[in-house]
């Protein structure tokens, strides 16, 4: 059995420097994360993106509304249209008129999106110029006036 004894007299050695090495590690790691995401973030093409607007529906009597419930049925402001051969059709008289009425389209949050594609379809097929969805603006929560 063995026991150290140290001198009383002799000082321990205290170390005073800073140990940088995790320092060095955690900025290594982070240059690399850099590094590594940068050129993701910047790729893209240039585009300029629409601003967003809110714009009140001005209801006119010439604005036809056509809406789609969640069962995929198509209401010609408030009236059944039961095939799309019937939708094609009232569309093309619309579509002569001058000047063109615009063509709001309701559809259901719960319809498929299906069911709604269809109706911009004929729309588009007839050669409506003017196409709207109207929406509910979003609850304001939180915001003082």
């Amino acid at each position: 059995m063995s026991m150290t004894v140290s001198n009383p007299d002799a000082e321990d050695d205290l170390v005073a420097d800073i140990n940088t090495t995790p320092l060095v590690d955690v900025m290594l790691v982070l240059l690399i994360i850099f590094l590594i995401t940068i050129p993701v973030v910047i790729q893209s093409v240039p585009v300029e993106l629409p601003k967003e607007r809110n714009q009140p529906t001005q209801t006119k009597p010439e604005n036809i509304i056509i809406a789609v419930n969640k069962d995929g049925d198509v209401f010609w402001n408030n009236q059944l249209i039961a095939e799309e051969k019937m939708l094609l059709d009232r569309l093309r008289e619309v579509a002569v008129r001058q000047p063109q009425p615009e063509i709001h389209i309701r559809g259901d949050k719960e319809a498929r999106y299906e069911s709604i594609g269809r109706v911009v379809f004929a729309c588009q097929r007839i050669g409506i110029l003017k196409l709207g969805f109207i929406t509910e603006p979003p609850a304001r929560t939180g915001v003082r006036e």
